[in-house]
């Protein structure tokens, strides 16, 4: 319904763009934990363990500078967004999902949980995974089982694994009901 309300412009370049985007931000942060298990297999020095002596300001957390930067944040949030969007759309939660105007206060303090729960774990999440070396005023690094080196591999390799999983099911699915529907063949 929504859909049908849309005006041309967000038909047909907005939900393209955005499409596009949500793309791209997931190519490319299953490209850098590709990059960080690489890391991982070469040098000792890239577990996620916090850092020593690396005073704000002086140390840069991204080889590609400012624009590294940016980019970790972006990933950063688009890793925020598709964690809450993921932990609502899975089948167990879908109740705690709150309702306009309608909402029990047992399920907002669930949410208020939920929501407290994710983003503390967003740190260790992104620290893990190798998109930023930043420890978040938190000292995420110095848990014990981040220098270990198998789980913190298999952690990655698990998302680099998934992740590309579900976007080529979700695209090649996508694009073979396309072109299924283009040539008639859904009749």
């Amino acid at each position: 319904e929504l859909r049908h309300r849309a005006s041309p412009w967000q038909r047909n370049l907005g939900y393209p763009l955005a499409m596009l985007g949500l793309l791209a931000l997931t190519g490319i942060s299953v490209l850098i934990v590709c990059f960080h298990v690489l890391e991982l297999l070469l040098d000792d020095a890239a577990m996620p363990r916090g850092i020593q002596d690396a005073s704000l300001g002086q140390v840069s957390f991204s080889i590609f500078g400012s624009f590294g930067a940016a980019l970790q944040v972006i990933l950063i949030f688009y890793l925020m967004v598709s964690s809450v969007v993921g932990f609502y759309s899975s089948p167990l939660f879908t109740r705690l999902l709150p309702e306009r105007q309608d909402t029990p206060l047992t399920k907002i303090i669930g949410n208020c949980v939920s929501l407290l729960v994710l983003s503390s774990a967003l740190p260790v999440f992104s620290r893990t995974l190798g998109i930023t070396r930043f420890d978040l005023l938190g000292d995420f690094g110095r848990f014990n089982w981040l220098g270990n080196f198998y789980i913190v591999f298999l952690y990655n390799m698990g998302f680099a694994g998934l992740t590309t999983l579900c976007l080529v099911k979700k695209v090649s699915w996508a694009v073979q009901a396309e072109l299924i529907r283009a040539f008639g063949e859904d009749r």
